[in-house]
């Protein structure tokens, strides 16, 4: 009898679901790493300086002026009007009576103004208001310095970190994380 299959067959076969079920284990592996170890750690701050940055606050600003006015009451000027429309008014005839009612409240006016004088003085305070904007030196972040390992690194904080500034550490060998022993 024949053999169905020929037996270099079986061996292709083996090869093939041997190297399928290696590349499948493998890349579970991968896929159920555990992410690396990150150790926390203290780094020595050499220096810590602020930046500061001048901020622009809008302010609601207000002055308040004493001003002085003589008010008048304008009551001499009309009683000197009328006086003096009804007296031009008396003199004259014709088209001169009427020249002499003008004249007449014209100058009754002017003479009742300065008999009623100056008035009072008034003194009242006026408040003005407006918006300004002031600016203030704020400190918006901190540049610092610190040595970790033997060397010195730099970055920009928004705080000031103090004495001593934690640091992460990530082991990492030719480009592969480094994996606990339990």
């Amino acid at each position: 009898m024949k053999p169905l299959f020929k037996p270099h067959a079986f061996a292709l076969v083996n090869l093939l679901t041997v190297g399928f079920v290696a590349v499948l284990t493998t890349s579970q592996a991968q896929a159920q790493a555990p992410a690396p170890v990150q150790t926390p750690e203290l780094a020595r701050v050499l220096s810590s300086t602020p930046v500061v940055q001048a901020v622009g606050i809008p302010q609601r600003v207000c002055s308040t002026q004493a001003v002085t006015s003589n008010e008048k009451s304008g009551a001499g000027a009309v009683m000197g009007a009328i006086a003096g429309g009804a007296v031009g008014n008396s003199v004259g005839g014709g088209s001169g009576k009427a020249l002499a009612t003008v004249a007449g409240v014209l100058g009754g006016a002017i003479l009742g103004d300065r008999i009623e004088g100056g008035g009072q003085p008034k003194t009242e305070n006026v408040t003005t208001c407006g918006r300004q904007m002031v600016y203030e030196n704020r400190v918006v972040a901190y540049n610092v310095q610190y040595e970790y390992a033997g060397r010195t690194y730099s970055v920009q904080m928004p705080h000031d970190p103090g004495a001593y500034l934690q640091v992460q550490v990530s082991p990492v060998i030719n480009s592969m994380p480094v994996r606990p022993l339990n």
